[in-house]
């Protein structure tokens, strides 16, 4: 049998951990920011995405980016009705 990580919650993560979802690369064909906002979403907490965003504007970043819908990052958050408050929340303070 192999062994598996132990789930770990609330950990902190390091700037180099948060800033590595910037270097994402997309699948041919997507759009660079949108991939990068969207795999962020999927695995961080709002606190972190918070983080993230910070550098990803200051980078000069598209953050209003779409996918092949023509959809914001915005609008792919709102399906999501147990994360959605949280990263709305964020996403407002830098839009």
């Amino acid at each position: 049998m192999a062994l598996s990580q132990p789930a770990t919650f609330n950990e902190e993560w390091s700037d180099e951990r948060v800033f590595a979802y910037l270097t994402q690369l997309p699948p041919a064909g997507s759009n660079a920011d949108f991939h990068v906002l969207y795999h962020a979403f999927k695995h961080m907490r709002p606190n972190d995405y918070a983080r993230l965003l910070t550098q990803f504007v200051a980078d000069g970043r598209n953050i209003n980016a779409t996918n092949h819908e023509g959809q914001r990052i915005h609008d792919v958050i709102a399906e999501f009705p147990r994360q959605r408050d949280g990263f709305l929340e964020v996403l407002a303070k830098f839009s």
